[in-house]
């Protein structure tokens, strides 16, 4: 008989996963020259005093005043900033205009809670991860500060922002390694890293998130080891850099373990995303009974399931399809105002950005066809508009 090689599953599946990794490693290096690392745009004068809430004229005047942060001046005379100047001009709004202050520098206020945002639900495809993403970008672009957890194993929002699990994380740079069991256990504020996107911090996510629902069960019949209840961890780790941020929004995993329930009973306020297709509208139903028999259970434990708002997200939606346009209507009908108003459309200019790891945030404004591009912000901008309203009304602003 020859000697053939016959290569198993599990060797096959890796020898794939391997290959692939290396291949998104060297994509990023192509992307992203020359330091292999995620860099965002800078914005024109005209975004930037729209930014701020300040005229362009008086953004040139300052410029020429030498106060604040110096623009980058172009051959053509186009000046143009980083997001990160642009809140040193918040900063600068704030001092020289104390009464106007919260308008120029919008975070929270003593006496105003963190606020923690779980976007959730069980069914894939409902667009939870870019959900996320757009929140915490869009949040940070007005001047918050923002801290976004990654807690799905696939890491697909840490992929976004910028980290790629396989190669740029060690042992406990995720939630894990402030949410586990044993004597590694770290403190948050040693995992959460910076990104590109100023004002927008990061703790990602990788396959080492799994752990924590293997060792919980374990935890839970060892009551000396369990130490603090698992559903009260992720709020207990969050807890440790409270000062440092306005807003945490949190990218559930697709399933409802211990790590979504650890993020519900941590969040201040729930965004449930839906795809407007009855199979997924069906799978949220499941999805909804289930979470109300698990949370009650978590509530008779001692859980705080107080929270400001629950908000139904409709995400890649299509408005002139007649039968998406009726699961809408019947999840206005049955949940009213808890549904946004705002729908965010399914679009074609936001599949192209991600084709690059980028958010219509991040791409120029020309790099998709204009209107499909203004279409498509629109909807992402109306949404978040109305998630940071009701922020607003939790912090007890008009």
């Amino acid at each position: 008989m020859d000697n053939i090689s016959v290569s198993t599953t599990d060797v096959r599946i890796e020898r794939h996963a391997s290959q692939l990794s290396r291949q998104l490693k060297l994509l990023r290096e192509k992307l992203f020259p020359p330091l292999s690392q995620k860099t965002l745009r800078t914005f024109t004068s005209g975004e930037a005093a729209q930014m701020i809430g300040v005229s362009d004229g008086y953004l040139r005047q300052l410029s020429l005043d030498g106060k604040g942060p110096q623009p980058d001046i172009a051959i053509n005379g186009r000046r143009s900033y980083t997001l990160a100047q642009i809140n040193e001009l918040r900063n600068h709004m704030a001092r020289i205009k104390p009464k106007d202050a919260l308008s120029y520098l919008p975070q929270r206020r003593p006496g105003e809670k963190l606020q923690t945002l779980a976007v959730t639900n069980f069914k894939g495809g409902s667009a939870k991860t870019t959900t996320t993403l757009y929140l915490a970008q869009y949040l940070a672009l007005n001047g918050y500060r923002v801290l976004a957890i990654d807690l799905d194993p696939q890491a697909s929002l840490s992929s976004m922002l910028g980290v790629q699990p396989e190669f740029d994380l060690a042992d406990g740079d995720t939630l894990y390694g402030a949410i586990r069991y044993d004597s590694s256990r770290r403190s948050l504020k040693d995992i959460v890293r910076k990104t590109y996107f100023d004002g927008l911090d990061l703790v990602p996510g990788n396959l080492e998130l799994m752990e924590f629902e293997h060792e919980t069960p374990r935890a839970l019949g060892d009551r000396q080891r369990s130490g603090e209840l698992f559903f009260r961890r992720v709020g207990v780790a969050i807890s440790e850099v409270e000062a440092d941020y306005d807003i945490v929004v949190i990218d559930c995993p697709p399933q409802l373990g211990y790590l979504t329930l650890g993020a519900v009973c941590a969040a201040t306020s729930l965004l449930i995303t839906v795809h407007p297709q009855m199979v997924d509208v069906a799978s949220m139903s499941q999805f909804l009974l289930m979470t109300s028999d698990l949370l009650s259970v978590v509530r008779k434990a001692g859980g705080d399931l107080q929270h400001d708002f629950i908000k139904y997200v409709v995400t890649r939606h299509e408005p002139f399809d007649a039968p998406q346009s009726q699961i809408v209507a019947l999840l206005r009908n049955l949940f009213g105002e808890d549904v946004l108003t705002a729908t965010i459309l399914k679009s074609t200019a936001i599949a192209d950005a991600g084709l690059t790891k980028q958010s219509l945030y991040e791409i120029e404004r020309g790099q998709v066809r204009r209107s499909t591009y203004d279409r498509a912000l629109e909807s992402v901008n109306a949404a978040n508009g109305e998630v940071l309203a009701g922020i607003h009304k939790a912090w007890g602003r008009s």
